[in-house]
């Protein structure tokens, strides 16, 4: 048996933090059993399904690498067989015509409301003959579902759990228009698709029961069911928009790496030893189901912004080079030429270092490309002393016959700072307020070097002015 796993969101809102994590799953299981991972796009909801969303979807994942092994299954292209399907059952009498008018429906929901019940389908057409329909009325097709025992999921992650089929109605496979309902159309595409193993979030629990039924009802091989737990905020309630972004995407313009939100997401919620850094290839060989805990994980932001700062620092300086530059012209309109990004490529493995995301590390490397005279941020205004401006004009000067390189700018900084009787440090500051307009860069000699001596030296000069 070859594992087939399938990720399936409905464009009727962004791929949202949950679905991410999701899909992954589904990918890493696929790929430890050497299986296939799929993707549909469940847009049966005609209303609410929209082409814009479901790009952004496809860009999510793909920015996420989580891309299906074959093109995306569009659900509502396969009406027509969804549609066969229920009419097989019909004939099986595994499903019945129901001609109850929309009146009917609203008085049975609210007697059972009034009654205390939970507003369920009361059956009144399971047994009775079409033939005592009413004029006018188009039936839909509903599921006549078992009404004694009980149906069991044997989930890989919340082990046995059953529900009594008393609590159960029979659900419409059908609706009158001939048109599916999403449970019916979920269960034959998955069928269809050879899926083996269905992965997804714990509030499907309840459909689960249901679509079991139907599978039963057409004598299906049953997939098996892994059902995870819900993401929650820091404080415990259901992630939402008050807790930071909801769209994946939101992320990427946050300044998050697509590999260190993934690895984020693979340890929410599943668990392998205390290693908290992992490739993509790693997760592949450790990923298993029984890793995956029961109950609910929680979104950790600073966590998540400490794992990023990880794999940004682990991140080829070229790419980073590329992003920052990218980002500097959509957020300042800073547009790098050859002579800054080289510079910003330069200084990148310095830059980095203190950086936790894309955007952390795009205002540190502002600095490179603004024209002067730089604004300043109070904390830099305030080191700019008359006494450190004369000192300024005195370093200018050391540094104008220096080589400018690292090892021999740091060389002769440490020396003018002993010739003059004070630290180094009480040079490098006013010397880093004058060249990047804050207190903040990479080491000063790293510093001096990727701006180059003109731009360093008319930086100084127009600081001690």
């Amino acid at each position: 048996m070859t594992v087939r796993t399938r990720f399936a969101p409905s464009p009727t809102g962004q791929l949202h933090i949950g679905g991410a994590r999701a899909a992954l799953f589904n990918l890493l299981f696929s790929r430890h059993h050497g299986g296939e991972y799929l993707l549909r796009i469940e847009d049966t909801d005609r209303e609410r399904s929209t082409a814009a969303n479901t790009q952004v979807i496809l860009d999510a994942l793909d920015w996420l690498d989580l891309s299906p092994d074959m093109p995306p299954v569009f659900q509502s292209t396969r009406q027509a067989r969804h549609a066969e399907v229920a009419q097989q059952m019909l004939a099986s009498g595994h499903a019945y015509l129901c001609f109850c008018t929309a009146e009917e429906l609203r008085e049975m929901r609210e007697r059972a409301m009034a009654e205390g019940r939970p507003p369920r389908y009361d059956g009144r057409w399971r047994d009775r003959d079409p033939a005592e329909a009413p004029p006018g009325v188009n039936p839909v097709i509903r599921l006549r579902a078992p009404q004694e025992g009980e149906t069991v999921v044997d989930d890989l992650v919340q082990g046995s759990v059953r529900v009594a089929n008393s609590e159960l109605d029979d659900m419409i496979i059908l609706r009158s228009d001939g048109t599916p309902t999403y449970l019916h159309a979920v269960v034959v595409d998955d069928h269809d698709m050879a899926i083996t193993h269905v992965i997804r979030g714990d509030d499907h629990m309840t459909n689960t029961f249901r679509q079991l039924q139907i599978y039963q009802g057409m004598g299906w091989d049953l997939p098996r069911f892994a059902h995870l737990p819900l993401i929650h905020g820091p404080d415990g309630a259901k992630l939402s928009k008050r807790h930071g972004a909801v769209s994946v995407l939101e992320y990427r313009e946050q300044g998050f790496l697509p590999e260190a939100l993934c690895n984020y997401l693979l340890r929410l919620g599943w668990g392998h030893g205390d290693t908290e850094v992992l490739d993509r290839e790693e997760a592949i060989r450790l990923f298993d189901l029984d890793g995956v805990g029961k109950a609910a994980a929680r979104m950790d932001f600073s966590k998540l912004q400490h794992i990023n700062g990880v794999w940004l620092r682990r991140a080829d300086d070229d790419r980073l080079t590329r992003e920052v530059i990218q980002r500097l012209a959509a957020a300042h309109g800073l547009h790098a030429d050859a002579t800054g990004t080289a510079r910003i490529r330069t200084l990148m493995p310095g830059l980095k270092e203190r950086a936790k995301t894309l955007a952390d590390l795009t205002e540190s490397a502002a600095f490179l490309l603004r024209p002067t005279p730089l604004p300043f941020e109070a904390k830099a205004l305030a080191l700019l002393t008359p006494e450190s401006k004369e000192t300024l004009r005195q370093v200018a000067s050391v540094l104008a016959a220096t080589d400018f390189t690292p090892p021999a700018l740091d060389t002769a900084l440490r020396q003018f700072a002993e010739a003059a009787g004070r630290k180094l440090g009480q040079v490098a500051q006013p010397l880093r307020a004058a060249l990047t307009g804050s207190t903040m860069s990479p080491g000063i000699d790293e510093t001096l070097a990727a701006l180059g001596r003109e731009e360093a030296l008319a930086r100084i000069a127009l600081a001690a002015a």
